[in-house]
């Protein structure tokens, strides 16, 4: 009788484990962006595995121009740069129209995959915090620029910026469609919509980047947010301040 009862337990058991992996399985595939394998799409929401695929693209230049392409994004191609031990290959500069809504001041060129990286930023975390906390959507992004030759810090020595390779961006303020303008360096102490705006965006940023810098990491970052893709291959450290 007792062997019977273990017997209809395990069954039981089985059962209800059955289910739930049968149930786990249904989840993930309505979710894509939460599995390693499926392709990167910009517009879904973002999942755990978003970032790991976008830092990825620094790789594969034409697969990133893929993503690029299904998800709507209008760019044009920029000629290699080679500047000693600087330059890029996958250069991109974002073009108006299609289906991102801001402009970048100046205009933008960086590599595809921050490229790819920002227009994910806009879509899930840019506009839907400036709705919500500012009552306005952003119509433009001020930046310090993404390409430049130099190490971190701007030393003679030490490990190569991001920025020579165009695989990083300094988000200087963000412009809204009422004409207010949002600048890190104005608005970020305090406890305002402006100041939650611009943290909860730096937020959205470290899901989507292998390093974002604020001015809670240091001074040099006083005026502006630093996003960068410095994990080759979706490999490496990440950091988030």
């Amino acid at each position: 009788m007792r062997t019977l009862r273990q017997a209809v337990a395990a069954m039981v058991v089985a059962a209800i484990l059955l289910a739930l992996v049968l149930a786990a399985v249904a989840g993930l595939r309505n979710h894509p962006q939460d599995l390693p394998w499926t392709k990167l799409d910009l517009g879904d929401p973002v999942g755990m595995f978003t970032a790991r695929k976008l830092a990825a693209l620094t790789t594969d230049f034409p697969q990133c121009r893929a993503v690029l392409d299904r998800a709507g994004v209008r760019y044009a191609l920029l000629p290699p740069v080679r500047q000693g031990r600087c330059g890029y290959a996958d250069g991109v500069a974002f073009r108006p129209g299609g289906a991102r809504s801001v402009s970048y001041r100046p205009a933008l060129g960086s590599s595809c995959a921050v490229a790819a990286s920002l227009a994910v930023w806009e879509w899930q975390s840019v506009q839907r915090e400036a709705r919500t906390l500012l009552g306005s959507p952003v119509v433009a992004i001020e930046h310090y620029g993404s390409y430049n030759c130099r190490r971190i810090g701007g030393g003679e020595s030490g490990t190569w910026s991001e920025h020579s390779t165009a695989d990083a961006v300094d988000i200087a303020g963000f412009v809204l469609a009422d004409g207010r303008r949002i600048g890190v360096l104005k608005d970020w102490s305090g406890s305002g919509p402006e100041a939650t705006f611009l943290h909860r965006v730096r937020n959205g940023a470290c899901r989507l980047f292998a390093t974002t810098l604020s001015p809670d990491y240091n001074a040099a970052h006083a005026n502006h947010l630093h996003l960068d893709q410095a994990m080759r291959g979706g490999l490496g450290w990440t950091a988030c301040r």
